[in-house]
């Protein structure tokens, strides 16, 4: 059988080539987990994973067994979410088996304490009752009252033990939730997050608020990359998502959707509300220098390109966004480090 029959069989051999090379430099060792973490790396199909790794080896230089563990366990194989999972299916279980006894207890100890109720009050009514069977009465109902205080001092410890495992759930179920939609590397908002945000802040739009969108592109990102590694990139993408969140309100919600591009929703903002912002971040960034941690060689400016769209009536998430993504390209072709928005461009095409 030829080649022909192989179209990425050359792909592939260079990429265990570089996938051994990396698992010599940064270690741990070579066992079936460590290459394929270092072979998903390289191929660069998981961008979840790479992030990981580029943090993780900026931080400590090299992975640990551990570390490539957890690597595998999160973006390789998932046993980490259906870990994750069965703790949380298992804890909620166990809460509502534990809230249900309480219930039973309590409604046990009511219906106990409505018979001997009912039994003393039927005794009460007798035409004839005795002083002594009085007192026997009395002592009878106050000796059932000392019995239900003391189980509902039972029942509420239990209920306040029970709320505090839930309230400690929650806070669980929620952070999982935050990490799910967090982009690790800039601590923005991931893509599938921005979306869902997109998707409530155009309904909103659709009821009469105003709305904006900024796409934001780095400027010769690849280039960059290439020449100075990943680690510096991953640099000017954390400066970015910096600019981003001085330059906004607190009501606006910033993505990084992957790569070196980002977005922004503007809720209540107009389209020059959204320029001035735009222009703000752009200029904002030629105004830093970007310095190489490592040695504390300078390399120059970072720019970028931004697109402004202002929500019209009839729009979705998708066209508004697209109108955004448009104009990021329009600025790309008019010389970048510039924002273009959707009223300075008759029919914005993409490049």
């Amino acid at each position: 059988m030829g080649q022909d029959a192989f179209p990425d069989r050359d792909r592939s051999f260079a990429l265990a080539k570089r996938t051994n090379e990396l698992m010599r430099d940064y270690g741990p060792s070579a066992t079936p987990r460590a290459y394929a973490v270092w072979y998903a790396y390289v191929s660069g199909e998981l961008p979840l994973l790479n992030d990981a790794v580029k943090r993780l080896t900026a931080e400590k230089g090299h992975l640990t067994d551990l570390d490539i563990d957890h690597l595998h366990e999160s973006y390789l194989d998932g046993q980490k979410h259906a870990s994750d999972a069965s703790v949380v299916s298992k804890t909620v279980l166990a809460e509502l088996a534990s809230i249900s006894e309480v219930l039973d207890l309590s409604l046990g100890s009511t219906q106990q304490y409505g018979e001997s109720l009912s039994t003393l009050s039927a005794d009460l009514t007798q035409a004839h009752l005795s002083r002594a069977r009085l007192a026997e009465v009395v002592a009878s109902l106050a000796a059932a009252t000392r019995e239900v205080v003391a189980d509902n001092r039972v029942l509420e410890a239990r209920i306040r033990e029970s709320r505090s495992e839930v309230e400690a759930l929650r806070e669980k179920l929620e952070a999982t939730r935050t990490e799910s939609l967090t982009d690790p590397l800039s601590g923005l908002s991931n893509r599938k997050h921005f979306e869902e945000m997109l998707h409530t802040t155009v309904a909103e739009a659709n009821r009469g608020n105003r709305l904006s969108v900024i796409v934001v592109d780095i400027d010769y990102f690849k280039r960059f990359n290439d020449q100075y590694g990943h680690l510096t990139g991953d640099q000017v993408l954390r400066l970015v998502a910096v600019v981003m969140r001085e330059s906004v309100q607190s009501n606006a919600r910033l993505a990084r959707f992957g790569g070196e591009e980002f977005g922004i929703i503007l809720p209540g903002a107009n389209r020059l509300e959204a320029i001035e912002i735009a222009e703000t971040i752009r200029s904002s960034m030629i105004g830093r220098e970007l310095v190489k941690r490592s040695t504390g060689e300078s390399l120059g400016k970072v720019t970028v390109s931004l697109g402004v769209a202002e929500y019209r009536l009839g729009d979705t998430p998708a066209s508004l966004l697209e109108r955004a993504d448009l104009c990021m390209f329009a600025a790309k072709r008019g010389g970048r480090n510039r924002v273009a928005d959707d009223a300075s461009i008759a029919s914005p095409q993409a490049a």
